[in-house]
């Protein structure tokens, strides 16, 4: 039977309360449902809230909207999953008191209701507690001295006081609680904004085609750290294995001296919980955490899940890797890529109970050394229960850790995992480059449902992907992505190489030629060209401006030429509002027309405002309508902060 009072259209719920939604620490997460019933009858309603496996449950009123919506909040004080439902009731007193005002504004007699209201408080003082008694018992006093008065009785019931104790301690008729609880899941705040910079500590030496130990590594720490990053993020760590190692430029053959792909993990040193002997040990893995965080930085570790020929559970446990028809293991493939350096795992194995642990094993051993962070490589080649079981066993202890889940995949995949449980997520952001594919797809990411539960992190480019536009685009089109990362997305990052806007790939591939996963880099980090100023000037913009800690603020505004992209961002509470114009043409200047929703930023229509350009710190009158001109060998953007109106 449907129940008397309807409670309908949840929000925030993700697949109709199947997964959490995601939310940041400090937030207070807004709920809102449409409550009703038949008639005219007073409802009230409230949220009901717990932290997973706590017993306590807290409450806190919900308040009418418009047209049967209600809102509520409750805060998220501490990293957890949160659990809400809504109550709901008729509330007699209130009703009445709705229906007595009607009949006094009609000049009815109102006798009867008088009786009727007086009834409602004398049974409410019957069960109140000592201290409420006497305002409840004078209360019944003045609306018996009222007669027949229906404007003295209105007068004694509408007092706050009154009304505040009713509220509180007056019947519940037709009680409802939502059976089904949704569930809101609350990260630190790193887990929604930060700056990531990824690097190879193999290649932070100065001796060509000698690798750096992580102790060498640890001296380029304080200049990512100038640069503004909050994470540093490493790929894996671990021993790498010989067999089949894959030589330079991904040659079948290694040479002598071929430091191999650290994603072939595993050899005599051991397999994931332990360390390249070339990069030092696990007492310099932990050192080279502890400076990191002593500079402000977290390590971020890649989690891959799979192993050399070499690694140890291929001998010791066979059973779970993938068996060609003649027994032998079969190694990694991805048409046309083949991986013979790499051999996965399969999760779906008869001792699938026992992979599953070891993998839960390998995440607390580093969590144990300060891992805060994982980057998981690949995760859509896995299977959905596992992960959901694996990060939802880690958060149980650790709610503060944080997964990047890499899966540049089908969009549904995509949105699957991130449900799971990933905090973060990459995108399709860096094969997005026109306006109308930044316009569609942040639309998409900031506006749509996905909003609730998909992180993004916009990486301008990764070992494995280096874009067309940043192939032929040159410098400009280094800085132009960066801009576009870095104030799109609360979360960005750069992989090493992209300051010194290095674009050298393997013809007609998104490949890096002489790729960095097989081969030992020495870089001169100061060569002229980069990008380390912008850099440093950009990180900075982001941690001074609210408006670039929030993905769902974004508005895409006019502009009248297609290559220049308009948007604004602002920050909660609106004090904090930024206006960006970008070139997305890397070879020519542009300039346009853009129009600036005046009572978007606050400022009334014929006002003129000032805004202070952050980049350069040149300062503009500007209106509703603005031009702009974006070199793209000079700055191809502004960053522009609304500073104050001017009178007209």
């Amino acid at each position: 039977m449907i129940p008397p009072i309807c409670i309908e259209n949840l929000t925030p719920c993700v697949d109709g309360g199947r997964f959490p939604a995601k939310r940041i620490v400090g937030d207070t997460c807004v709920v809102e449902a449409d409550i009703f019933r038949d008639g005219a009858d007073v409802l009230r309603a409230q949220l009901r809230w717990h932290r997973e496996r706590e017993t306590a449950v807290y409450s806190a009123p919900m308040t009418p909207l418009s047209n049967d919506r209600w809102r509520g909040e409750f805060p998220l004080a501490e990293p957890a999953t949160y659990f809400f439902t809504i109550e709901a009731w008729t509330d007699p007193f209130a009703s009445w008191l709705s229906a007595l005002r009607r009949w006094v504004e009609g000049n009815e007699d109102v006798t009867s209701e008088i009786q009727a209201g007086l009834r409602l408080l004398r049974d409410t003082l019957e069960k109140a507690p000592g201290d409420d008694q006497a305002p409840l018992r004078a209360a019944v006093e003045r609306l018996e001295a009222a007669g027949a008065d229906g404007d003295a009785a209105l007068a004694v019931v509408s007092q706050p006081e009154v009304l505040a104790l009713m509220e509180r301690l007056g019947p519940r008729t037709d009680p409802v609680t939502r059976r089904l609880e949704l569930a809101v899941q609350a990260d630190r705040p790193l887990a929604a904004c930060g700056a990531w910079y990824e690097m190879f500590p193999r290649s932070q030496g100065t001796v060509p085609g000698q690798a750096a130990t992580l102790r060498d590594a640890e001296a380029r720490l304080p200049a990512i750290r100038d640069l503004g990053f909050d994470v540093v993020y490493l790929p894996p760590v671990h021993p790498i294995g010989t067999t089949h190692r894959k030589g330079r430029d991904n040659a079948l053959l290694a040479g002598p001296d071929d430091p191999g792909s650290p994603w072939a993990i595993g050899g005599p040193a051991g397999g994931h919980m332990a360390v390249e002997p070339a990069l030092g040990t696990l007492a310099d893995f932990d050192r080279f955490v502890e400076v990191a965080r002593r500079l402000g930085l977290e390590v971020a570790l890649d989690f891959a899940i799979q192993c050399s020929p070499d690694h140890p559970w291929v001998r010791e446990h066979p059973e779970w890797f993938y068996h060609r028809p003649d027994g032998s293991i079969q190694y990694a493939e991805n048409p046309p890529k083949r991986y013979q350096d790499v051999y996965p795992l399969n999760f779906q194995c008869a001792d699938a109970k026992a992979l599953w642990a070891e993998m839960l094993r390998v995440l607390e051993f580093w969590i144990d050394h300060g891992v805060k962070i994982f980057r998981v490589d690949n995760p859509h080649t896995k299977p959905f229960p596992f992960w959901q079981w694996l990060i939802a066993q880690v958060r149980r202890r650790n709610p503060e850790v944080i997964f990047l889940g890499e899966a540049f995949t089908r969009p549904k995949i995509m949105k699957t995992l991130a449900k799971l449980g990933f905090t973060q997520s990459y995108t399709y952001f860096t094969w997005r480059n026109t306006k109308a594919e930044l316009t569609e797809y942040l639309t998409e990411l900031s506006q749509t449902e996905m909003k609730d539960y998909l992180r993004p992190n916009f990486f301008t480019n990764t070992p494995d992907i280096l874009h067309e536009f940043l192939q032929r685009g040159g410098r400009p089109a280094f800085a132009m992505r960066l801009i576009l990362a870095a104030t799109l997305s609360p979360s960005y990052g750069i992989y090493s190489g992209f300051e010194l806007c290095e674009n050298e790939a393997v013809p007609d591939t998104e490949e890096y030629l002489h790729s960095e996963k097989y081969e030992i880099k020495v870089r001169d980090w100061n060569r002229p060209g980069n990008l380390n100023e912008l850099i440093a000037r950009v990180n900075h913009i982001r941690k001074e401006n609210p408006a670039l800690w929030r993905l769902d603020t974004v508005h895409f505004l006019p502009s009248d030429n297609g290559q220049v992209l308009f948007y604004a961002k602002r920050s909660a509470d609106r004090s904090n509002v930024l206006l960006i114009a970008v070139n997305l043409d890397p070879l020519h200047a542009q300039e346009s027309m853009v129009t600036v929703p005046l009572w978007e930023i606050g400022i009334r229509t014929g006002e003129t405002y000032e805004v202070e350009d952050l980049l350069t710190g040149n300062r503009y009158t500007w209106g509703g309508r603005n031009f702009v001109r974006l070199a793209p060998d000079a700055l191809p953007a502004h960053i522009l902060r609304v500073e104050r109106p001017h009178a007209p």
